[in-house]
C-alpha cells in the first residue's frame, strides 16, 4: 500500500460510521481486490477495523481509535506505511527510527483522547517471520534501498536453486517486498516481472542507468500478480477428503490456504475439505494425520498414499523371529 493510499483510506474510515468496499474502492481509484488487501494489511499492523455483512453493514473502524494524522512530518508519513512490518524488518530497511517516531506521536494522541485506554501499540505486537527461520546471509534490504529508491538498474549475481551456478543478470527494480518473513526485490528482466530473494543475491551493483520498468506498473501490482501465478502453478493436484472433527483445526494450521473447507457445519462424519498440492508426491503431507484423514480422489492420489503406508509400515515392522 502506498502512503498515499494509507492515509487516504484512513480518512475515510475516520471520516463515515460505516462504508462499502465498494465505495472505498470508488474513492480511492482501485480494485474491490486491492481494498480488500488494504483492509487486511491494516488489521495485520494492529489497527481496530471490522467489517459487518449485510445491508446495514459496511467497513468501520472502533470509535476513538482512528490514528491522529496532522503532526507526522512527511518523512513520518512515509516510513508509517511499514507499519504493517515487525520490528527487525524496520531495522532490516534501515527505517526504524523513524517508523517508532511516527508511531509514538499517534501513541501519545491516542492516550490524550482516550487516556483510559491503553495505546494500541503498547497491546499489539507484531512479528511476521515464520518459526525457527535460520539466520541467513545474502543481500540485506538496507543495503539495496538506497538504489532502488533513486529508481537505478541492478546488477545482481543470483544463486538460484533451479539452476546449476549463479547467473549475473541485470534488472529494473520496482521496489523490496517482505512476504512471511522473507525478503524480495521484485523486479523485470527482459520486460518479464520476477522476484529474487535477497538471500540467494549474492553480490550487486548499480548500474549507471535509470530503471526501465513496464508503464502503469506498481511494485504493489507486479507482487500480487506474481504471487496469484506461483499459487496457481503450485495448486496443480486438488484432493477432496473427509477430516474428523477433532482434527480440522490442526489441518487449519498445517495445511493453511491449501485447505478449503467445503462445509461449514459439523456432520457425523466430518468436515468435507478440498486440499490443493502441487505435485501428486506432496499428498504425503497427510500421513501424519493417520485414518484421521480420508481422501476419496482421485484415485491416484489414494493409490500414492496407500503405497507410502505400505512402504513406512514396512520400514518399521519388527523383525522376524526365528
Amino acid at each position: 500500500m502506498t502512503p498515499d493510499r494509507f492515509f487516504s483510506l484512513m480518512l475515510l474510515l475516520a471520516s463515515r460510521n460505516a462504508v462499502t468496499t465498494q465505495e472505498l474502492a470508488s474513492a480511492l481509484g482501485v480494485s474491490l481486490r486491492t481494498v480488500t488487501r488494504d483492509l487486511n494489511w491494516l488489521r495485520d499492523a494492529g489497527l481496530p477495523v471490522t467489517a459487518q455483512r449485510g445491508r446495514l453493514g459496511g467497513v468501520t473502524m472502533l470509535p476513538g481509535s482512528g490514528p491522529d494524522l496532522t503532526r507526522l512530518t512527511p518523512g513520518e508519513r512515509d516510513h508509517l506505511s511499514l507499519a504493517g512490518l515487525d520490528e527487525k524488518q524496520r531495522a532490516e530497511l534501515d527505517a526504524a527510527v523513524e517508523s517508532r517516531r511516527a508511531l509514538a506521536k499517534i501513541a501519545a494522541a491516542q492516550l490524550r483522547r482516550v487516556d483510559e485506554l491503553l495505546p494500541l501499540t503498547d497491546v499489539v505486537h507484531v512479528d511476521s517471520r515464520p518459526w525457527l527461520q535460520a539466520r541467513l546471509s545474502g543481500t540485506t534490504p538496507a543495503s539495496l534501498i538506497g538504489p532502488v529508491r533513486r529508481g537505478r538498474r541492478l546488477r545482481i549475481t543470483y544463486d538460484s536453486p533451479r539452476e546449476p551456478r549463479p547467473r549475473d543478470l541485470v534488472v529494473d527494480p520496482y521496489g523490496l517486498f517482505a512476504k512471511a518473513g522473507t525478503w524480495y526485490l521484485v523486479a523485470d528482466f527482459a520486460r518479464e516481472p520476477r522476484m529474487y530473494r535477497l538471500e540467494r543475491i549474492t553480490t550487486w551493483d548499480e548500474v549507471d542507468q535509470p530503471r526501465r520498468i513496464r508503464d502503469n506498473q506498481t511494485l504493489a501490482a507486479v507482487a500480487a500478480a506474481l504471487i496469484d501465478q506461483w499459487e496457481h502453478n503450485h495448486a496443480a493436484v486438488e484432493v477432496s477428503a473427509t477430516i474428523d472433527r477433532a482434527q480440522i483445526e490442526r489441518a487449519r494450521r498445517i495445511l493453511g490456504q491449501r485447505l478449503v473447507q467445503d462445509d461449514q457445519e459439523e456432520s457425523t462424519t466430518g468436515h468435507r475439505v478440498r486440499i490443493h498440492f502441487p505435485h501428486l508426491e506432496d499428498v504425503r503431507t497427510l500421513l501424519p494425520f493417520g485414518s484421521a484423514i480420508t481422501v476419496h480422489g482421485p484415485a491416484e492420489a489414494r493409490t500414492h498414499l496407500g503405497n507410502l503406508a505400505t512402504a513406512l509400515a514396512h520400514h518399521y515392522a519388527p523383525p522376524p523371529t526365528s
